[in-house]
């Protein structure tokens, strides 16, 4: 199973402001929606509760340490890696990791491919994407958009696929 992470950050690696994306894109929404359709997204409480209810099409699968909490609609899980376990033995082929940003950092060290929507402006964020290592990954794909009157700002999508780090260690050799 791929392990995705899917995110819209600014360049200081902003992700939220005020429990909301702090930008509208639609174009960034539509990616979204057309990447995880048909699959599992995962995301932490907070996350889930941002959005409100769970999104058709899509498998909700919320992160949470209350064990009584309930989402109508939605499967509970208690950690990220028990999240990935139940999509995993539900048949996933491709999970979708959604934030928040702890929910992130914690899937940053496992996860195989991020698609990234870097949106070209600064907000005053108060949850940021956490550092990552750009050697360990490679733009498979990019696009750069301009701002327009259904999309904010200008931003560009790119698709980050994890370098398999034994084979560059056998290509430097």
């Amino acid at each position: 199973m791929i392990i995705s992470i899917i995110v819209a950050m600014d360049e200081q690696r902003g992700i939220g402001k005020g429990g909301r994306l702090p930008w509208h894109l639609s174009a960034d929404l539509k990616r979204f929606k057309s990447l995880t359709m048909g699959h599992h997204l995962i995301m932490g409480r907070k996350t889930y509760e941002s959005i409100g209810r769970p999104l058709p099409g899509r498998t909700m699968i919320v992160i949470t340490r209350n064990r009584s909490y309930a989402a109508e609609g939605c499967l509970i899980a208690a950690s990220l890696k028990a999240a990935i376990a139940i999509a995993e033995k539900r048949g996933e082929t491709e999970a979708f990791i959604a934030g928040g940003g702890q929910i992130f950092a914690q899937a940053l060290e496992f996860a195989d491919r991020i698609y990234l929507t870097l949106v070209h402006t600064i907000v005053n964020a108060g949850v940021f994407f956490p550092e990552y290592k750009p050697k360990e990954w490679i733009e498979a794909e990019h696009g750069y958009h301009y701002a327009d009157e259904h999309n904010q700002f200008p931003f560009t999508f790119k698709v980050l696929e994890r370098i398999n780090l034994e084979a560059r260690a056998i290509a430097s050799k």
